[in-house]
């Protein structure tokens, strides 16, 4: 079977490093396999989200010598204009009995009594799940807009990560019913997320470890809907100096310094995504230091061993990376210096 991946970035804002990261990744995983690339843009949120900062990312990539095959600015590869899809699933969840109106404030779904897992994020109680209908009409006079969870099974739901290994969840006890679309009417990413990955024909999924959680309810709604699946690979995050993760609100070193400071003389125009693999990753990693391995080979080591081997010439990429990536002091004095 043929690879596809894909990028998905939210145009919210100019992409940071941890963004350019899994880009990287992902590209790397398709062009190493002779498979193709998917860009989507996840700008279901509008209010938020702009066609201006899609085309900004659109250029950062192209700059960075990281290509796409299908998708961009092209309607169909929009979540803002893909609703009648989502629709569609929508519909087929409410004829299995799956969804329900949960109307449930914010305060209400933090309230102590609700469980939480590990990470501190809360499981949804199901207290709406139990309402008579009486009490939701009630609810809705006082001007009350529901949104929409799907009711999870006592199940527990494996994922083969290529990055990460084996990862369970329990969904009703680790997940909970889980929000498919917000009191607005907009669609949430789990739903949105599951649809266009299956019509895109997308079978590996590249992206941060902070959406490993993510995995096993979208893989059981994948298979609520009919579809197959991806194959999925949890990268290690970018943090700051500070063990913060990189966040597009705090400005952490976007792509406009990065352009500006770092690549200028490190690398050649032809290679730019050997640069930025040069910067990431040969100088990102916690540990021991990487070391080249011929003109475009990065081999990048810590106390395990060998943990990944890029080969820009598109050989192969070697899954997983096990560990954080912290990126250098040196290279925020660098940008700090400015």
């Amino acid at each position: 079977m043929d690879v596809i991946g894909r990028f998905a970035p939210t145009p919210s804002g100019r992409m940071h490093l941890g963004n350019v990261l899994v880009a990287l990744l992902a590209w790397l995983d398709v062009r190493s396999s002779g498979g193709e690339l998917v860009l989507r843009i996840e700008d279901l949120d509008t209010q938020r989200t702009s066609r201006e900062f899609a085309q900004q990312l659109m250029d950062d990539l192209r700059w960075l010598g990281l290509d796409w095959d299908r998708g961009g600015l092209r309607p169909e590869y929009m979540q803002s204009r893909r609703t009648a899809y989502y629709e569609e699933a929508f519909r087929c969840l409410e004829e299995k009995g799956l969804i329900y109106p949960c109307y449930c404030s914010r305060s209400e779904r933090m309230a102590a009594s609700a469980p939480h897992r590990d990470d501190g994020a809360v499981v949804y109680s199901g207290r709406c799940f139990h309402l008579t209908v009486a009490e939701r009409e009630a609810l809705e006079r006082q001007g009350r807009r529901p949104a929409w969870r799907v009711r999870c099974p006592d199940l527990s739901v494996i994922v083969e990560d290529g990055s990460c290994g084996t990862y369970m969840e329990n969904l009703a006890r680790d997940c909970g019913d889980f929000i498919v679309r917000r009191s607005d009417g907009v669609f949430a990413y789990q739903l949105a997320v599951v649809v266009d990955d299956a019509l895109m024909g997308v079978n590996h999924v590249v992206r941060g470890r902070d959406l490993l959680c993510s995995a096993p309810r979208q893989a059981w709604l994948h298979e609520v809907l009919g579809y197959a699946p991806p194959k999925f690979f949890h990268a290690p995050l970018l943090l700051a100096e500070d063990g913060r993760r990189l966040a597009k609100r705090d400005r952490d070193l976007d792509r406009v310094t990065v352009r500006l400071d770092i690549f200028a003389g490190i690398v050649n125009p032809d290679f730019r995504a050997a640069g930025i693999a040069h910067v990431l990753i040969r100088n990102g990693f916690s540990g021991a230091p990487g070391d080249f391995d011929g003109e475009n080979t990065i081999i990048v080591t810590n106390a395990t061993g060998k943990v990944f081997l890029a080969d820009f010439k598109l050989v192969h990429v070697v899954f997983p990376l096990d560990f954080f990536v912290v990126y250098p002091f040196w290279v925020f004095s660098k940008l700090q210096s400015l």
